[in-house]
């Protein structure tokens, strides 16, 4: 792979159809937890060891086949993110490291896996946006149905949405640790925002198995 690989027609279309019900249903689906790079997006967040993808399987069994596509044998920890993004969204540049709240000085992700599950209609802006320090080597426009592969230390943004309607994507970090670090590292964790009916202010949900 030079940067990034591209696989269409990835899975049968009933599948997508029931992915995208099933992650906006999913009672975890809020504000994202991640950082200020992720400027008015939706979603939620799954960090898993892969001794535990049985769990996750059966917690989100929705997730079942991009996993078995998508997963690398080679890497043992995983951060995964439902990522919606409308009218008005965008990410801003960065690297992925989201393990590094439980590892000060992990390295970034070997292999980047995102799934297009749902693209407006001849979306104007969106696109994933992909640098190798300073200098561009891809420019993609998502197209439903297709599964993305890209190099974990590239920096990567998406561009403003201009397009109404809901762009939605499945995205996985895929890390090669090592054991000292695995123990850092949670077996199984959800990570979420959801709202606390007390206050009705967003709070972010840790939910260790």
């Amino acid at each position: 792979m030079k940067y990034y690989h591209q696989q269409a027609n990835a899975f049968p279309c009933t599948y997508l159809s029931d992915l995208s019900g099933e992650i906006r249903a999913c009672s975890y689906f809020a504000i994202n937890n991640l950082n200020r790079d992720f400027v008015n997006t939706k979603g939620f967040s799954v960090v898993f060891q892969r001794s535990q993808l049985g769990q996750v399987e059966q917690q989100f069994p929705f997730f079942k086949l991009y996993l078995n596509l998508a997963l690398q044998p080679t890497c043992n920890a995983f951060y995964l993110n439902p990522l919606l993004l409308k009218e008005g969204s965008r990410v801003d540049p960065h690297i992925d490291r989201s393990l590094r709240s439980y590892v000060k000085t992990i390295e970034p992700p070997a292999i980047v896996s995102v799934l297009y599950v749902q693209v407006p209609s001849e979306m104007k802006g969106g696109e994933l946006v992909l640098h190798n320090r300073k200098r561009q080597v891809g420019q993609i426009q998502p197209q439903m149905n297709t599964l993305l592969y890209f190099q974990g230390d590239l920096t990567h943004s998406v561009n403003p949405v201009i397009t109404p309607g809901v762009r939605l994507s499945l995205i996985c970090e895929q890390y090669s640790l090592s054991e000292a670090e695995l123990q850092e590292i949670p077996e199984f964790t959800v990570e979420s925002r959801v709202s606390d009916p007390t206050t009705k202010k967003r709070k972010l949900l840790i939910r260790n198995s």
